[in-house]
């Protein structure tokens, strides 16, 4: 529901100067008001992110962060856990993905700042949530980037093999645990766009939009030809692990479709945010759960459920199987080089810009808002982050790195669901671009998908969130308690009285 219109004047707690401090419980709930959020966009430490993405290459970075990861790389982790009903399981991941969307649309029409569901939270739910909310999304985008890079060693090596013959050595294509001793590609593609990022971000969004288009034609191409090696037996039985290897699927899964709310981290480089990020972040929804269910369909009725074990390029030896040549396999190894190339890219990109917000909250270091002059991005911010995933891509497993990302994600996801209930209540005449259907009806619905999906993954998948979380409220009362911004205005108004 579209409703065009700019946030009116702050009114209200929102017009006043910074109270007095806080005791403890309140300050842990201190919000950042929404004209503030706004009015600071963009503005980083010695410079300001340049306006410069319109809507198509906002759809392009929503599109590039999600198409790809689940089809191109979690595909050989989920078909294992559903059998041939992982179909349903994208339907699932992609429902539960649209009651968020839908959230994330709002929120984002109203408050186009690059924090994404973190700014979303701090100006609803208090700073406490909100950082929570930025340390999953930490888990949630830094993460991802190391899982998807995992898989693009696989797919260079069916390229490598198919063209020149040689491929790279196990012990430098696999990481620990995994048969090798460092993943060498995924440590490559992570800095190979760090160089696009630190480009600048209308030159990155130009180099995605390339990407994402190879990427769509590949998938277009493998359906194509694996639809002549489709047989009906491979669909049966339908469901061999039931409803339970169903929703951990969908739980894996959901991980694909984590690209959507990276438009919304544009949101300070964006034209005109307010109009475009919600109609962006449908668009790129709709596209990507259509094409992921079409290859799915398509991939277990070319192969038996039970071969794609421990495949991390299924749709390569797929090609292969049904046309006994090796021409179109490495074809869309290609393919899949460049579209999982795109997904660390933007997804990077993301990550970048929710640090970026997070540091001028004074929540971390000031370094990861410092804005370079002539490029217009957070340079320093970029390459910390490019060697941390690239480290943590080179050194983890697939599978354990998706499962973490996916409970990251959910958990954010949860909060933007409330944050828009919240923000009903509190700011009703605010004036919205995008509106939740049947609101608080939807929210709550996605807010109880979420927690569902959380509650289908494994006890270690909970463990290692346990204990994300527990590091991220120790940095948060060491570090980002006492350095809030906020918080220290407040104690500069009570120093004065």
């Amino acid at each position: 529901m579209l409703d065009h219109g700019t946030a009116p004047p702050a009114t209200g707690d929102d017009q006043r100067s910074p109270r007095p401090a806080a005791g403890f419980a309140a300050g842990l709930m201190r919000r950042k008001p929404v004209e503030r959020l706004v009015a600071e966009g963009g503005q980083g430490e010695g410079g300001s992110l340049r306006r410069s993405l319109g809507m198509w290459q906002l759809t392009m970075i929503s599109i590039g962060a999600t198409l790809g990861t689940g089809i191109f790389v979690v595909l050989g982790e989920a078909v294992p856990k559903a059998g041939p009903a992982v179909i349903i399981s994208f339907v699932i991941a992609g429902i539960t993905a649209l009651f968020s969307a839908l959230s994330y649309a709002e929120l984002a029409g109203t408050i186009p700042v690059s924090g994404s569901s973190y700014s979303y939270a701090y100006a609803t739910l208090g700073e406490l949530v909100a950082w929570v909310c930025g340390w999953c999304l930490i888990l949630e985008y830094g993460v991802s980037v190391a899982a998807v890079a995992v898989g693009w060693g696989q797919y260079l090596n069916e390229l490598l093999d198919g063209t020149i013959g040689v491929t790279i050595p196990a012990s430098l294509a696999n990481p620990p645990g995994d048969g090798g001793v460092f993943n060498l590609p995924a440590l490559l593609v992570v800095l190979l766009c760090m160089a696009f990022l630190l480009g600048g971000a209308k030159e990155s969004a130009r180099a995605n939009t390339i990407m994402v288009a190879v990427k769509i034609v590949a998938l277009l191409l493998f359906c194509g030809v694996a639809f002549q090696g489709i047989k009906a037996g491979n669909y049966t039985p339908f469901m061999p692990l039931g409803v339970a290897g169903l929703s951990s699927a969908g739980a894996s899964l959901f991980f694909s479709y984590i690209g959507f709310d990276a438009a919304s981290t544009a949101g300070e480089e964006a034209k005109d945010a307010q109009r475009d990020l919600p109609r962006a972040i449908m668009l790129s929804l709709i596209i990507v759960t259509a094409l992921y269910c079409l290859v799915a369909a398509v991939a277990v009725g070319a192969m038996p459920w039970q071969k794609f074990e421990g495949s991390e390029a299924a749709l390569a030896g797929i090609m292969k199987d049904v046309t006994g040549q090796s021409f179109w396999a490495v074809l869309l190894a290609a393919g899949a080089v460049i579209a999982i190339a795109s997904v660390v890219l933007t997804v990077l990109y993301g990550q970048t810009r929710i640090l970026f917000a997070m540091s001028r909250d004074g929540l971390v270091p000031k370094v990861f808002s410092k804005v370079h002059a002539k490029s217009g991005t957070p340079r320093a911010n970029t390459v910390i982050v490019s060697l941390f995933c690239g480290i943590l891509a080179a050194a983890i497993p697939l599978g354990q790195l998706a499962d973490a990302t996916s409970i990251g994600t959910l958990f954010a996801f949860a909060l933007v669901n409330v944050a828009v209930i919240v923000l009903r209540r509190t700011r009703p005449d605010m004036k919205r671009t995008f509106r939740v259907p049947l609101s608080p009806v939807f929210p709550a619905i996605g807010f109880l998908l979420c927690v569902y999906m959380m509650g289908s993954l494994d006890k270690v998948t909970w463990m290692v969130f346990g204990v994300w979380m527990a590091v991220g409220l120790v940095i948060y009362f060491g570090y980002g308690r006492s350095r809030s911004r906020l918080a220290r205005e407040e104690t500069q108004v009570s120093l004065e009285k």
